[in-house]
């Protein structure tokens, strides 16, 4: 099921048509369809192990759809090609970090390798809103699983983006954190970029959603 108000394709910066993915005898995802636009939040819900983390994996192109397709600007999306990675910052289940950098030199990479052009600017203060100035010295491997998460989380905010990807951004959050993380995702929106999050979240979906789309039953 999709919530979609109806808007010109013209000004679609992502959108999925007829995805249908199996594992096995197991259909994952079976004709979702949805299309995010600039300043437009997309809301990915369903329980748990109903396919939400495959349908954004297949959305940024970490996977491949059985069968439909993903467009970036009206065009096939190519997960290899530069404007794609330029285009979208993404958060998935599976985040990695660079092991033998610390805090802020793979912040530093992220934002120099995507061409911020104040990336120093820009790391020290992601750094502060993320909460992680503290621990900008560390190895990825001595923070805590909710400072990993920050960690991933101001990957995303430190280099320049088009649309943003996340799956369950929320998680490991304090109370406090998730109010950051819902004006943050505002500010987003304000900026005219496109956000599509998978979340169990109700609150953060109820501010931030302009569609939703409902996996599984």
């Amino acid at each position: 099921m999709c919530r979609e108000r109806t808007h010109p394709e013209s000004d679609r910066v992502l959108e999925v048509r007829a995805a249908n993915k199996r594992f096995g005898s197991l259909a994952v995802l079976e004709q979702v369809s949805f299309a995010v636009r600039p300043g437009q939040a997309v809301g990915i819900v369903g329980p748990n192990g109903s396919g939400k983390s495959t349908l954004l994996r297949c959305t940024v192109g970490a996977e491949t759809l059985d069968s439909g397709e993903v467009l970036l600007d009206g065009g096939r999306l190519d997960e290899s090609d530069p404007g794609t990675r330029a285009a979208l910052a993404c958060l998935l289940d599976d985040a990695d970090y660079f092991p033998d950098l610390s805090v802020l030199e793979h912040l530093r990479l992220y934002a120099w390798a995507h061409a911020d052009p104040h990336p120093e600017s820009t790391v020290d203060r992601v750094l502060e809103e993320v909460g992680l100035s503290s621990a900008s010295d560390q190895l990825p491997v001595t923070l805590s699983t909710g400072q990993r998460h920050r960690l991933g989380l101001a990957s995303c905010l430190v280099r320049p983006r088009r649309a943003l990807v996340l799956d369950e951004p929320e998680q490991r959050l304090d109370a406090s954190g998730r109010r950051w993380l819902a004006r943050r995702l505002a500010q987003e929106k304000e900026l005219g970029h496109a956000v599509i999050f998978a979340s169990h979240d109700a609150t953060l979906l109820d501010a931030l959603a302009d569609d939703l789309v409902q996996i599984g039953r």
